[in-house]
């Protein structure tokens, strides 16, 4: 199996606490892979240690490697922003710039980069929208606030904003927990469609989400209380959740726990 991102033997922390222990998965080119497991137990920490993004917490850091297209992106020579310009993420909540301009927040990361030229800029945003499947809603309010668009707009506008940079990959933390039905069909319909172009991972605590839009799966669980998080299996979706290799993760797809 092609790999764009190699996680290996990968433990976590926040201070003294040793929130995930000895990860090791593999995650392919142009394809979703979800992290699901219950609360707890590392599946965000694990996403967010893939850009870097975990060590921005105060004592928190990372041991062991994590590989894009071979090359580790803790490495002491490797600069952590120019990461996080390579692999984008979308969070949460929505959080575009409230007061900024629809058009400004999709290139907000181009300008700080440095990035002046209107024509391009104005191409940029456009393409992004495009990409994220929102041009045709906001095409004529571009220079309006982000902030007035609907939750579901919002995402799309941040999901706009990350591949505006142009990532090879983009992590979702949960990007449809705030989200109405309609909104999340639409962030699902997109993630199949942003998949072409980009290798895409998601958290999220919606396994039937899981199960519609990721080709593999990885089931996160807790040893026991105060235990560090632990990788259980990771395996094809179909697979994952039809015929897992571990109880465990059957207990927790039939709903037996978690």
């Amino acid at each position: 199996m092609a790999k764009r991102i190699d996680v290996k033997d990968l433990n976590l922390y926040y201070g003294k606490f040793h929130a995930v222990d000895q990860v090791s998965l593999a995650v392919p080119p142009r394809n979703v892979t979800a992290f699901i497991g219950p609360s707890g137990c590392g599946k965000s920490t694990v996403l967010r240690s893939l850009n870097r993004m975990h060590e921005v917490i105060p004592g928190a850091r990372a041991e062991g490697n994590v590989l894009l297209d071979g090359e580790n992106i803790y490495a002491s020579t490797v600069d952590p922003v120019s990461v996080r310009r390579t692999i984008g993420m979308v969070f949460q909540r929505p959080n575009p710039f409230p007061t900024m301009s629809i058009r400004d927040n999709v290139v907000a990361g181009l300008k700080l980069a440095g990035e002046r030229d209107r024509k391009k800029l104005d191409q940029i945003a456009e393409q992004a929208l495009r990409g994220a499947n929102l041009w045709a809603e906001v095409k004529d309010r571009l220079n309006r606030p982000g902030g007035g668009l609907s939750g579901g707009q919002q995402q799309r506008l941040c999901i706009a904003r990350a591949i505006a940079v142009q990532p090879d990959v983009l992590l979702m933390d949960e990007p449809c927990s705030a989200l109405d039905p309609i909104s999340t069909l639409a962030i699902e319909d997109l993630i199949q469609e942003l998949k072409k172009d980009y290798t895409i991972v998601i958290v999220t605590h919606n396994m039937q989400q899981a199960a519609r839009v990721s080709d593999q799966t990885a089931f996160f669980n807790l040893a026991g209380v105060g235990q560090p998080g632990r990788l259980v299996e990771i395996d094809d979706t179909e697979r994952i959740f039809s015929n897992p290799t571990q109880k465990a993760t059957e207990d927790y797809i039939s709903g037996r726990f978690g």
